[in-house]
């Protein structure tokens, strides 16, 4: 199966890095702004608390001359006294100082066409009560914090002298602090952007230089993909969890979610790659929950490794599938072949004006068809008949004698387990014919059939098995042809013994011999497992 992933979708401009530090900054600006909004609020109360100690001091101070004492009790006017007041109020550097009556009537203020009128702000009730406040109150020249004192003569309150600084006067002192934290909020300020740069150049790099809607994207692709595939694929990491699994892999290692260790789901792969996976390692024959599968190991980098896997079963039927298919392709190129030389040499003979000549080449084409049909004629398994004449052609081509026993017989009633005759056959042939490598020789296939089953032998006069193979020669992936091959005669042992049928192969003089024997399918009887045995040397 071919996956295609196409497209680079078109994402969001200034990327990861610009977004990040965006962010950063808008975070960092709103984080000043409260920090900022929270520290001016603190000043503030400082500033409040310290002018309002301030304006409590100077009333004290004021509350207690005998100037003011003496005015307050007579409620009277008096120039002199608010000349004197405003004196002390330059000294002390307040917004006003006002000196009241016991009916709160301004005895001294800055503005003298305010005397003799009311005091305002609403907050002369614990003065007059015979205690010192610090409040903040509008009166007539505007919002103040202002401290309150009582004037007492012969225990008993006569006045009351209020001390005030205005509050564009608390806002100065709170700008002249934040002005000294100024250079602070800029210094945290730039190394946050720096660090935010910092930080996301990092992660893009870590990241592989890819876009979240980008990661997006390839996440989705990437469980498309999975779930298309119809092998089980799992992902593990360095510990040994399961991070990631693909449909066909969840049914058979059971649905739960990731991560989870390997070795509660399968304790032969887990211990196959503990320690590690250090390269690649395909084909291996593996078990999980008894069924069994080839697996394909690919290691990732940093640790842990992806393992591919399908059931044995389905990749031998592929592989006999593509036996087939290049037997097939073999045997109509070798019919090509044979049939072009056959007209070439027909057609030169009638160029040559010697018809006699051409005529009996053809008819000894002919006459030997005739031949090989007759051997066959009673062999009623069309596909296994259509197989031997491909062979016949692809012997010819390689300078091999092929034939095939007089007296072969086999009954329509192998109709039904022609797949296996022709994959029997198939092998063993192709296998003879690759015994002589390219020497003449000969290969004779002979098919006899009894009440007990068929037997069926494929003799060539090539060298025979090796020695050091023996008996595991029908081991899948043994071979003395090199790697990546051994894989035919495994797949005739196997579907040899789905149908209880056996295998050997042995000597008889100089000519090697391969024989299958398969139980008859009528009646139809309970099938023991297939047999391999190896006889001579």
């Amino acid at each position: 199966m071919t996956v295609i992933l196409h497209s680079r979708p078109n994402f969001p401009r200034g990327g990861l890095q610009g977004r990040l530090v965006r962010w950063h900054l808008a975070v960092l600006c709103a984080m000043t702004a409260l920090l900022v909004g929270v520290q001016s609020w603190q000043l503030y109360g400082e500033a409040r608390e310290r002018l309002g100690e301030r304006a409590l001091t100077t009333s004290r101070l004021v509350a207690r001359l005998p100037e003011v004492v003496g005015g307050a009790a007579s409620g009277q006017p008096n120039p002199a006294l608010n000349a004197r007041v405003n004196s002390l109020r330059g000294a002390a550097e307040a917004d006003f100082i006002v000196v009241g009556d016991r009916m709160g009537i301004r005895l001294a203020h800055p503005v003298p066409e305010r005397l003799g009128q009311p005091m305002e702000g609403g907050d002369n009730i614990e003065p007059f009560a015979g205690r010192e406040i610090v409040s903040v109150a509008r009166g007539s020249l505007g919002v103040s914090v202002r401290g309150k004192v009582p004037i007492w003569e012969d225990g008993e309150v006569v006045g009351v002298v209020s001390t005030g600084y205005l509050m564009p006067q608390v806002w100065s002192l709170v700008g002249e602090a934040l002005t000294g934290l100024l250079p602070w909020f800029v210094l945290a300020l730039g190394l946050g952007t720096l660090g935010a740069v910092w930080a996301a150049r990092r992660l893009r790099a870590e990241i592989l230089n890819l876009e979240p809607e980008e990661i997006a994207t390839l996440a989705r692709q990437q469980r498309a993909v999975l779930a298309a595939l119809r092998e089980g694929v799992i992902a593990v990491d360095a510990s040994g969890k399961v991070t990631l699994v693909s449909d066909r892999a969840a049914e058979l290692l059971g649905e739960q979610a990731t991560p989870y260790l390997l070795s509660e789901v399968w304790p032969e792969l887990a211990q196959l790659t503990r320690g590690g996976v250090a390269a690649r390692q395909q084909n291996l024959e593996l078990t999980l929950n008894g069924d069994p599968l080839l697996a394909n190991i690919e290691p990732l980098e940093g640790g842990g490794f992806v393992c591919g896997f399908r059931d044995r079963a389905q990749a031998l039927a592929l592989a006999e599938e593509l036996t087939h298919a290049r037997g097939f392709v073999d045997v109509l190129r070798a019919q090509t072949h044979e049939y072009q030389n056959r007209l070439h040499v027909i057609s030169g003979l009638l160029q040559l004006e010697r018809p006699e000549e051409a005529l009996r080449v053809l008819n000894a084409e002919i006459q030997a068809d005739a031949q090989f049909r007759q051997l066959l004629r009673d062999v009623q398994v069309p596909r296994l008949v259509a197989l031997l004449a491909g062979k016949r052609e692809r012997a010819q081509e390689l300078g091999i004698d092929f034939a095939v026993a007089g007296g072969s017989s086999l009954s329509p009633v192998w109709e039904r387990h022609a797949d296996t005759l022709v994959t029997a056959v198939g092998n063993l042939t192709e296998n003879a014919f690759e015994a002589l490598a390219g020497q003449p020789g000969c290969v004779t296939v002979s098919i006899g059939e009894d009440p007990e089953g068929v037997q069926i032998e494929v003799e060539d006069s090539g060298p025979g098995v090796p020695d050091s193979l023996g008996g595991q020669v029908f081991v899948r992936g043994v071979s003395s042809k090199g790697e990546g091959r051994g894989y035919g005669l495994a797949g005739v042992l196997a579907r040899v013994g789905a149908l209880g049928g056996q295998i050997r192969h042995r000597r008889r003089g100089s000519m090697t011999v391969f024989e299958v024997s398969l139980p008859s399918p009528l009646p139809a009887l309970s099938t023991p497992p297939a047999q391999v045995e190896q006889v001579g040397g």
